[in-house]
């Protein structure tokens, strides 16, 4: 009798002794998930406030082109939300053509030193003074050709509305680089961190984008036009390699 007591005390102790080791795993499972929540919940916070710094700054460019396009003469559209500023329907080409107008080169020059005051700070290389202290930074900007509904037909580079907006496009490029060489210059980032890129491209929407789809004179008026989006460096875990570029 007295021995299966101790066989039964033994036993006792061992499932004592299981139980307690299987909560001690329990607890250290817990507080291991417990870090990686607050380790996640910390990066998530960070790229909020990374997202949300990116997008300030792209507000401070815009508003800061936007005034000083305003203090030249040129009143410009912006709109914070999608990054976007939009350049005066009337002005830069005639209906159905894709050269810039006398006076769409005049407003494209003035844009282009308005860029060049403002850009430097969220491109590379930065100058090594006098920028603010945020460390957004450009990643590209579109310059996006649109046209109205009007179907157009021809032949040679501009058989459709498609082809007029891509070379409207193209064409406001060429004139904001020619007018402001150092746009052409302009990158998205600094060597050893990726390959650096131009700034600036083109994109073309024909009449699949208006700002007004109505089809009246005015709406026709201004759909017609050229839009500049800003797009900002979305913040990347310090974790997490970009894919290679091909």
């Amino acid at each position: 009798m007295a021995s299966r007591g101790v066989r039964r005390s033994r036993a006792e102790e061992e499932q004592e002794s299981y139980f307690v080791s299987m909560a001690d795993m329990m607890v250290g499972l817990l507080f291991v998930f417990i870090i990686l929540l607050l380790y996640f919940a910390l990066q998530f916070r960070q790229t909020t406030q990374d997202l949300s710094s990116a997008e300030q700054s792209r507000a401070a460019i815009l508003e800061r082109l936007d005034e000083q396009l305003r203090d030249h003469g040129l009143a410009v559209s912006i709109d914070a939300g999608s990054g976007v500023l939009r350049l005066p329907e009337d002005v830069l080409f005639d209906v159905g053509r894709a050269d810039l107008t006398p006076r769409g080169r005049q407003a494209v020059a003035l844009l282009g030193a308005a860029m060049a005051d403002v850009l430097p700070c969220y491109t590379y290389p930065r100058p090594p003074t006098g920028c603010p202290a945020s460390v957004q930074h450009v990643d590209a900007i579109f310059i996006e050709g649109h046209t109205d509904s009007d179907p157009m037909a021809g032949q040679g580079l501009i058989r459709d509305n498609l082809d007029l907006s891509v070379i409207r496009a193209t064409n406001t490029l060429r004139a904001l680089v020619a007018a402001t060489p150092v746009l052409g210059q302009m990158r998205n980032q600094l060597p050893g961190q990726g390959t650096p890129l131009p700034i600036l491209s083109v994109s073309g929407y024909g009449a699949d984008r208006p700002v007004d789809p109505s089809g009246t004179p005015d709406a026709k008026r201004r759909n017609r036009r050229i839009d500049l989006r800003f797009l900002m460096a979305t913040p990347q875990s310090p974790h997490i390699q970009p894919a290679p570029r091909r």
